[in-house]
């Protein structure tokens, strides 16, 4: 499916030429027809002579309806640029070539209408050179011309083969996953409810899919589409789409709107981006003026802050950000016109190059202007890790999301980053550029020593505190923990982390005190000292360590066991309930021949490791 819009002066006979060909009238509004000119857009249909299916978007001529005719334009894989041949280049037509040169509308055929008016040849041709030297310098300087007249049917074959040619060396529209239809009109439709129509792009829909209406943000379902009244299930990138959108009211939707796949876009009050002045513009754009801004069907107010420059003259070039009064829904490399609210004139147009900046720029630093050069020149990887080092650690998806990018070239961009090792995929998806996988590094290496300075008698940090003094979740702590201990410079050991080469040296004092505290232990097993008493001997500081690395078992806050002491207690009060099927506090004591206080203690711990399950005054097997 391939789309065409006309272009031209007002009264050069496009809505005409469109009947004539497809026979539909694309004029559809009463007062169009009792003035006998397009005021709003217009749609037709038809199927060229190769058998490709074609929708016409016809767009009025009239100067004061431009804001209409770019609503119309913007999802175009061809124009057809009506010029009169009794009044050839008018006005107008000059307005809408610039506009499709700024769009950057790569292919077009000019039809040269009411040649029948026309007897003499020479005129004729006269008229044809001055197309020809109109399109000189523009985007469409090799279109084809072709004579025609919609009254007499002459050329009307030789347009339709010029059309399906030129269609047939475009490129299809790419999928990347993210559909989105920019709304040029919504109505009701009695027993349907509200119908949307637009040109989709970026993705494909399905009838049934949830979408959502940006920048509202109201969600609904796709009850229905149809593309030339016909009814279709699903609808691929560059479809004029009419879609039935069930819990969706009419007066929540607008021309100017963007149906989307949920969470797919988000809607903006600032972008970064290239202008570019129309030579004829009568004076500089100064900073922070105020235009109106045309992207797909929308239209907003915007404030333009010139990057670099102090003033942008007609002709030139120049780096921007475009200040909305409300937000609008863009991708990057979307184009885009402004035009000078009063009077009302086109005055340039540009790239979209970053949709989310996320900040205001100062003006003339260095630094700023060469953000921008990366995002107008450099390469996709170098664009994916300028928006990765802002977001990282990311996730795939969501760098995906963030990326300004086209979703299959971040994919493409991702992997060579991978394979040249300019980003780190750690074990969970989650990417780091190869300096902030440095940087992290860094700052463990640095936490650890500071902590072994500090603590020298503990066996590391806490992994818990250690993922939150990098500003890391646990799953993220994880996965690098994973990667740094592979390198060899970083151990884990019961859930504390600590640099390789540190090693817990006790003092003699302190080695003597430790082996008669565990001679101690090794004396009572089963009645061993209490948590005070071990403190008195040893300190908090060595009674910690000695439980961090498992020469003590702690069962409560009172109670320490021996590793093998705890290990024999638990497989015997295990093996009694199997024997007894149940046991008691007093049968665990007298067992073991230990005290209440013991028997408590181990019992309520294996409770908490859910071993065992206490019913009233005993325990029994989970």
């Amino acid at each position: 499916m391939r789309v065409i819009g006309t272009a031209g002066h007002v009264d050069h006979g496009k809505s005409t030429l469109v009947q004539a060909l497809t026979g539909i009238d694309p004029d559809r509004l009463k007062e169009e027809k009792a003035r006998q000119m397009t005021i709003d857009l217009g749609f037709a249909w038809m199927t060229l002579p190769s058998g490709l299916d074609v929708s016409i978007v016809d767009v009025p001529g009239h100067e004061d309806f431009i804001k209409n005719m770019l609503a119309g334009v913007g999802g175009i894989d061809l124009a057809m640029l009506v010029v009169a041949a009794d009044e050839a280049v008018m006005p107008q037509t000059r307005e809408h070539l610039a506009i499709l040169d700024l769009l950057h509308v790569r292919r077009g055929v000019v039809a040269l209408t009411k040649i029948d008016l026309i007897e003499d040849e020479e005129w004729l041709a006269l008229v044809q050179e001055d197309v020809r030297e109109t399109l000189r310098g523009t985007i469409l300087e090799d279109a084809p011309i072709v004579p025609v007249s919609a009254r007499t049917g002459v050329g009307l074959d030789e347009l339709r083969t010029t059309l399906d040619r030129l269609l047939a060396d475009i490129p299809p529209r790419p999928d990347v996953g993210r559909p989105r239809l920019p709304i040029d009109r919504a109505f009701t439709v009695t027993g349907f409810g509200t119908v949307v129509t637009g040109t989709l792009s970026d993705g494909t829909l399905q009838v049934g899919d949830e979408v959502e209406i940006l920048p509202r943000g109201v969600r609904g379902r796709i009850r229905g589409m149809q593309t030339h009244r016909r009814s279709i299930e699903t609808a691929d990138p560059g479809r004029r789409l009419a879609i039935n959108v069930s819990g969706v009211d009419v007066d929540e939707v607008a021309r100017g709107d963007v149906l989307v796949a949920p969470g797919t876009y988000r809607p903006t009050f600032l972008v970064d981006a290239t202008l570019s002045l129309l030579p004829d513009t009568p004076k500089p754009l100064r900073h922070n003026a105020e235009v109106d801004f045309f992207v797909g069907a929308s239209e907003v107010m915007a404030h333009v802050r010139l990057i670099g420059v102090r003033e942008l003259r007609p002709g030139e070039r120049a780096y921007v950000q475009l200040r909305f009064d409300r937000p609008v829904v863009v991708a990057r490399d979307d184009r885009f016109i402004i035009r000078q609210p009063s009077p009302s004139r086109t005055l340039g147009g540009g790239r979209i190059l970053d949709p989310h900046p996320g900040r205001r720029w100062r003006r003339f630093r260095e630094p700023t202007l060469a953000r921008f050069r990366l995002l107008d020149e450099g390469d996709p990887l170098e664009l994916l890790l300028e928006t990765l080092r802002r977001h990282e650690p990311a996730a795939t998806e969501q760098l995906l999301a963030q990326s300004t990018l086209p979703v299959e070239t971040a994919r493409a961009a991702l992997e060579k980053g991978v394979r040249e090792g300019r980003i780190r995929a750690l074990a969970d998806g989650t990417l780091l550029s190869a300096e902030g996988w440095r940087a992290y590094a860094e700052r463990l290496q640095h936490l650890l020593r500071e902590y072994h300075a500090q603590h020298p008698l503990r066996l590391g940090m806490p992994r818990e505190e250690a993922a939150s003094r990098l500003g890391l979740s646990p799953k993220q702590f994880a996965a690098l923990r994973d990667m740094f201990c592979e390198e060899g410079w970083l151990t884990e050991e019961n859930g504390w982390v600590r640099l390789s080469h540190h090693q817990v040296r006790l003092s003699p004092e302190q080695q003597a005190a430790v082996d008669q505290l565990l001679a101690r232990f090794h004396e009572h097993p089963t009645r061993p000292p209490s948590v005070a008493e071990a403190v008195r001997l040893v300190g908090e500081e060595v009674l910690a360590l000695l439980i961090a690395r498992g020469d003590l078992v702690r069962v409560s806050r009172e109670v320490l066991f021996l590793p093998e002491t705890y290990a024999h207690l638990v497989e015997g009060v295990q093996a009694l309930i199997r024997e007894r099927g149940r046991v008691t506090v007093a049968e665990v004591r007298d067992t073991f021949e230990t005290s209440r206080k013991y028997a408590v203690a181990l019992l309520e711990h294996l409770d908490e490791r859910r071993i065992t399950r206490r019913v009233g005054d005993v325990r029994v097997l989970r």
